[in-house]
């Protein structure tokens, strides 16, 4: 059965025959879970640094400091240095994890990596959870790191590979929407363990987060690995037979897609420096700007600060200990849902409209909040807050984060998953995860400094941040929705700006004569 066509910005693409399986729903669901450690760590996290009992035992200094101090100033209440590193060095070790998870993923398969991800991961969980010294909460911390590197460099990309090119968009957001569902899952195991007696109970949350490790770890175990990844690696038989099994056909109905996977192979094998050639070759030029310029701008909309401070962010404004968190629960709550819309809608609006109306969005949620908080303390941070203030700063940042929940959040994993060719697939991912998790730490470490000299006025950097990301996706950005992964080179050279950069080799002639051929053949 020869492959269908279908139109898409005055251009004509290959699409395949088969639909979403339920073998292939569940493969990708449990590389999803991927984003759940990562979710779970953010909001987690979010909880400890405003845990009276974990402040005591692992940073007295702190702890004995905000108890002394007596600050009127709302925007310096919380600086800490130290609090901010501990949060920041998660985040480190997964930017330095995510290096080395491009030649495991090459080697041994996007599974193994996910498998060996939930390893450190669970390890991490249990010594962060039986801790009693900083050496031994430091060392699980990095293994967590270890850990969400790995799986969000393996996870995107695993999906991206078994997901048919119609139903990618909504496949490929189960990764954002699980970080979501760690986030919220986090914020709600905050609350609970909160109110045990006797303070042990960030024990358990962080112990608890050893659940999506080991589903990680089981799951991976009962999927196979992707068609592309297992021709990168010469088992062509395996390849096929994986390739019928999750598109739910026939030998002679995958043969279209096998064969322009197997010309895609080739090509990244004949590509021995994939290093070097996408960083100084020069082919890879509009990839390689959106695997640097995506996270960079993912980080810079400001919604980690939100998320991962969000106890401490409430707190600052005035809000009592138990409301923080609630409120840091709604935001959660507001997170999932809105993502869920994501899901439902990239592979029908496309990937553009979801950046470009949730960057709106946000860029008007910044401004407001920050005026809101500026007219209740202005420059100099003191005074207290109303509950009618509360409850508009609370909304605005719903408001915000469900732009960011169809936008930039689960837009920001799926674009550097798609745009890649297979020779340079895994490379650009590395290089588009260490990006976040620098930026995500950086930003981290000096958000609470940032807050104490920018005062209100930090919404409004985050907000013109917004504004400049979101014009560079109006106008750079192409469609890729339903576009299979090894069209997705025949975009960029139909864009009014990268075609004067698109580069066509050998490798790309050889592909390009062999699937003309091949569809010579098919008709």
């Amino acid at each position: 059965m020869a492959g269908a066509v279908i139109v898409h910005h005055h251009a004509r693409y290959k699409t395949y025959p088969g639909e979403v399986t339920g073998f292939v729903f569940f493969a990708c669901l449990i590389a999803s879970v991927g984003g759940c450690i990562f979710g779970y760590d953010i909001g987690l996290t979010a909880g400890l640094t405003s845990t009276e009992s974990f402040l005591i035992l692992f940073f007295p200094d702190i702890y004995r400091q905000q108890k002394e101090q007596v600050i009127k100033n709302q925007y310096c209440k919380f600086d800490s240095q130290e609090l901010s590193l501990f949060g920041s060095s998660l985040f480190l070790s997964a930017a330095a994890a995510s290096l080395f998870a491009s030649p495991m993923a090459r080697s041994f398969g996007r599974k193994w990596t996910l498998f060996s991800a939930a390893t450190a991961y669970i390890l991490g969980a249990f010594l962060g959870g039986v801790s009693t010294t900083f050496p031994v909460l430091l060392t699980g911390r990095i293994l967590l790191g270890v850990g969400v590197g790995l799986c969000i460099h393996a996870s995107p990309l695993y999906i991206s590979e078994m997901a048919p090119a119609q139903h990618r968009g909504m496949l490929n957001i189960l990764f954002q929407f699980m970080i979501t569902v760690g986030i919220l899952s986090a914020s709600l195991t905050n609350y609970w363990t909160g109110k045990f007696i006797g303070g042990w109970g960030w024990r358990v949350g962080l112990a608890f987060a050893a659940v999506p490790g080991s589903v990680i770890a089981l799951g991976s175990l009962a999927i196979p690995d992707t068609p592309a990844s297992l021709l990168l690696r010469g088992e062509s038989e395996a390849a096929r037979l994986t390739l019928q099994q999750i598109r739910g056909i026939g030998i002679d109905e995958v043969k279209q897609e096998f064969d322009d996977l197997v010309a895609a192979a080739e090509e990244s094998k004949a590509v021995t420096k994939p290093w070097r050639e996408l960083l100084f070759g020069g082919k890879y030029k509009p990839q390689l700007t959106f695997a640097l310029a995506i996270p960079f701008f993912q980080q810079l909309t400001g919604i980690n600060v939100i998320m991962f401070y969000a106890p401490v962010l409430f707190k600052t404004m005035g809000f009592r200990q138990d409301a923080s968190i609630v409120s840091s629960v709604i935001t959660g709550l507001v997170n999932v849902f809105s993502t869920f819309v994501a899901t439902m809608t990239a592979d029908k609006v496309g990937r553009r409209a979801l950046f470009l109306q949730g960057g709106t969005q946000m860029i008007i949620s910044q401004i407001l909040v920050g005026t809101f908080i500026g007219l209740q303390f202005g420059l100099s941070g003191t005074g207290a807050i109303s509950e009618q203030y509360a409850m508009c700063i609370v909304l605005f940042v719903c408001v915000y984060v469900a732009g960011f929940a169809w936008s930039w959040g689960p837009m920001g994993w799926l674009i550097p998953s798609e745009v890649y060719p297979l020779a340079v697939r895994s490379q650009a991912q590395s290089i588009t995860v260490a990006v976040n998790m620098v930026f995500t730490a950086f930003i981290g470490q000096i958000f609470l400094t940032l807050l104490c000299h920018l005062r209100f006025g930090l919404f409004y950097f985050f907000g013109a941040w917004v504004l400049l990301m979101t014009l560079f996706i109006a106008v750079l950005l192409p469609e890729t929705k339903c576009v299979p992964l090894e069209e997705v080179a025949h975009v960029w050279r139909k864009h009014w700006f990268w075609r004067e950069f698109m580069v066509d080799t050998s490798a790309d002639a050889r592909g390009a004569e062999m699937r003309k051929r091949i569809a010579l053949e098919m008709s």
